[in-house]
């Protein structure tokens, strides 16, 4: 259940160290190991712009894996993780979105200190996405955080974390090993002032041609309300997305087991404006049920989108999920253990 406690949890993990919550059982030796995951399926009925209307399953990001962590002394450890996808959809070890081009969601290795912060190799959530985009991405369904320039996790990355400097905190990545040889590379600074934080950051291709996607974010908690909003622009070479805006606004509000929720955003160059509702159940802190409507505008880009222009058990494997704008209507589970 997103309560107050949870979400302030949730935002306390991605601004510091995403991942990093360990199981600390009594006696249990030198290497503390949780084994966990979040199985998330829906039925949706989508009437994509250019194609055809379809309904049929679709997985939402299920995930199993485990974490690791040894404590070397009072304030300082090492830790790893794994973690998997599930396309329950089509019965895949595969990314619901990416297909089999992303058979790995989280794999990393690291070390965490109180003093000097937290430094990890490998494949994680990038700072950017953790600061800019996530205050907005607050959907139970597949149709959640497209509408964003932050490219999600990446491999062959090294990450830091600070620690939190009474309410500042920063991170950075930088890819090793990118596509096309590029080595992208991240910087965020957060501030936290009581139930409001502040995040600006920038990610940079750090290829030949200049393209750096500069964004600003702030989410505030008030009781059981939350509020989310972000803003980004563009800075490339190229004059077609040079200047290119997105813009979202997120709202949702708590009232006992159920949640309300609603955002409105729009994105240049493709995307275009999204309107997305939704309600959740929250049977127990494990089992919640949704229900949302995603609305997303024709846009100019037409392979762009977030409503697939086929039902799951339908698309290319290997290619993963070719988006469409459109309308769709979801209803779903998750069940986390």
């Amino acid at each position: 259940m997103m309560n107050r406690k949870m979400l302030a949890a949730a935002v306390a993990a991605t601004l510091a160290a995403p991942g990093m919550a360990m199981a600390q059982e009594e006696g249990a030796g030198p290497i503390d190991w949780d084994f966990y995951g979040s199985l998330r399926l829906q039925y949706e009925a989508a009437d994509p712009d250019n194609n055809s209307s379809y309904d049929g399953f679709r997985d939402a990001y299920t995930r199993v894996g485990f974490m690791g962590s040894m404590e070397f002394n009072e304030g300082l450890s090492a830790f790893a993780q794994l973690e998997l996808p599930l396309d329950l959809a089509n019965g895949r070890v595969q990314d619901p979105f990416n297909g089999q081009n992303e058979d790995v969601r989280i794999g990393k290795i690291g070390i965490e200190s109180d003093v000097a912060g937290t430094f990890a190799y490998g494949r994680d959530w990038l700072p950017y996405y953790n600061a800019i985009a996530f205050p907005v991405d607050m959907f139970n369904s597949f149709q959640s955080g497209f509408i964003t320039y932050a490219a999600f996790r990446e491999s062959d990355t090294l990450f830091y974390y600070s620690p939190d400097f009474n309410g500042f905190s920063f991170g950075g990545a930088y890819v090793t090993d990118g596509a096309n040889d590029d080595n992208p590379y991240q910087l965020t600074g957060s501030y936290s002032l009581g139930d409001t934080t502040f995040s600006v950051g920038v990610q940079d291709a750090n290829a030949d041609e200049r393209r750096r996607d500069w964004g600003f974010s702030v989410m505030h908690t008030m009781g059981d309300l939350y509020i989310g909003a972000k803003a980004e622009t563009v800075d490339s070479a190229d004059d077609d997305v040079d200047g290119d805006n997105s813009f979202n606004v997120f709202a949702s509000y708590d009232w006992g087991q159920h949640t309300f929720k609603g955002m409105l955003a729009t994105m240049d160059t493709w995307g275009g404006d999204v309107a997305h509702l939704g309600y959740d159940y929250h049977v127990n802190d494990a089992l919640t049920f949704f229900a949302e409507y995603y609305r997303e505008s024709e846009s100019d880009d037409i392979g762009s989108g977030a409503i697939g222009q086929v039902r799951a058990r339908d698309m290319d494997e290997d290619e993963g999920v070719i988006g469409d704008t459109g309308d769709v209507f979801m209803a779903g589970m998750h069940y986390s253990f």
